[in-house]
């Protein structure tokens, strides 16, 4: 299977936005009420790169941020990490690179989002076209790229390039309303990006808006499926059905205390592709992938909670093991 395939070869091209976190300290503390932030990289495609390279892949980001002391602050976090920066470029005028306020705390949790003229949105098909698809063995992309254009159909036009090298295409749904101008477009644009991916992650509550109604949300993932593509349709905390060659594998999630509910689905993309890529099963990845957006959300912060994969084995030691 080619995509099987090229998860192994453990070299991923990753499309999307980085940005900056800014998180209340210490633990508990409401955004409004604190006195003390940390910061740190943020971005979806930004959390998957960090945590695939944590988990001992090879990640590089594809996107533009803004050419100023944010948009710096993204492309050292990223180096740091070992994230590949090189097709990251910096846009100038009034392009803002995104930046979340949040806070570690589940009750009333609250993420404030700053997406106005977000730089991101400004990669071109000359940024598609720059990228050396030979060197990497798989494409991820998140969502959100889709919302605006130019980066849509930028984004569109690496799927076709990255097609013609042989390389699967990975998207996580990733679906955020304040980013899209209507919910007609995003559901029109994003069911076509589906049809063009081999592996599709996303939630019931984003496969029902693809299908309509949340309650159709599985119908729509198994007609995904049905096509030859392998569907991951996660439930919270009622598990993960995954989707493949006729069959539905189930599985549950490790349960912990949370201190915040974000970062989850970013980190758990990281651990199902690294995991498949160190040879374990899919039943075993996906279970993986859960264990390692359960760690995420015990803690504060995204990137930084990202498990290295000494972390998610000592974690898997230790846990009593996922729900059924």
């Amino acid at each position: 299977m080619r995509l099987t395939e090229g998860i192994k070869g453990n070299r991923f091209a990753v499309f999307g936005r980085a940005g900056m976190d800014m998180f209340a300290d210490p633990v508990g503390v409401k955004s409004e009420d604190a006195t003390t932030f940390r910061a740190d990289l943020g971005g979806s495609s930004a959390n998957i790169c960090a945590g695939l390279v944590k988990l001992g892949s090879e990640a590089a980001l594809v996107t533009s941020v803004s050419n100023d002391a944010v948009g710096r602050f993204c492309v050292n976090q990223l180096k740091d990490y070992g994230v590949e920066t090189r097709y990251v470029r910096s846009v100038g005028g009034e392009a803002r690179t995104s930046l979340a306020v949040y806070e570690s705390c589940i009750e009333d949790f609250q993420n404030v989002i700053y997406r106005n003229g977000a730089a991101d949105f400004h990669v071109t098909e000359a940024d598609m076209d720059a990228v050396d698809y030979s060197a990497y063995t798989a494409l991820i992309t998140a969502g959100t790229v889709f919302a605006s254009e130019p980066s849509r159909s930028a984004t569109f036009r690496a799927f076709d390039l990255a097609r013609e090298a042989g390389l699967p295409v990975i998207f996580d749904i990733d679906y955020r309303p304040y980013s899209w101008p209507s919910p007609e477009v995003a559901a029109e644009v994003l069911t076509r990006a589906g049809e063009a991916s081999d592996l599709i992650v996303g939630n019931d509550e984003e496969f029902g808006f693809m299908a309509g109604g949340i309650e159709k949300g599985l119908d729509k993932a198994r007609a995904l499926a049905a096509e030859g593509r392998m569907v991951v349709y996660k439930m919270g905390h009622e598990g993960a059905i995954t989707l493949v060659d006729g069959e539905e594998i189930r599985t549950g999630i490790y349960p912990v205390t949370a201190v915040k509910p974000n970062g989850a689905g970013d980190s758990f993309m990281a651990g199902l592709l690294a995991s498949i890529a160190a040879g374990h099963s899919l039943r075993d990845a996906v279970l993986r992938g859960s264990a390692c957006a359960s760690i995420v959300v015990s803690q504060p912060g995204c990137a930084n909670a990202m498990p290295t994969t000494a972390e998610l084995e000592a974690f898997l030691a230790s846990h009593p093991g996922p729900t059924e």
